[in-house]
């Protein structure tokens, strides 16, 4: 399972994308885009949740292979993040298993 601990910390994914996997769920966290606010001159950051099927990296695998999904950029939004992906991995688990072992 999935925790809010190993997930690093909101300072962290503002500079940067985080990745990870989970029996082979690969996943990645990363601040995309900023949408314009009501309020003047505010922006709202957006957070990308990305899953995909090990054993490929990220940049390595087609567009068409990822499922994302996207979330505030807050510590509601990167818990919500981990609940969806935690989600994926018990719908089915088999398939995460076995793309583990993809060679």
């Amino acid at each position: 399972m999935i925790e809010r601990k190993d997930i690093l910390s909101i300072p962290y994914l503002k500079k940067t994308t985080f990745t990870g996997s989970r029996e082979g769920l690969r996943f990645r966290f990363a601040v995309v885009k900023q949408e314009p606010e009501k309020k003047e001159g505010e922006k709202k950051e957006i957070l990308e949740v990305t899953a995909w099927e090990g054993p490929y990296a990220f940049d390595t695998v087609l567009e068409e292979q990822k499922i994302k999904r996207e979330m505030d950029f807050s510590e509601e939004g990167i818990q919500k993040g981990i609940d969806w992906l935690n989600g994926l991995w018990e719908e089915d688990p088999e398939r995460w298993r076995a793309a583990k072992t993809k060679w």
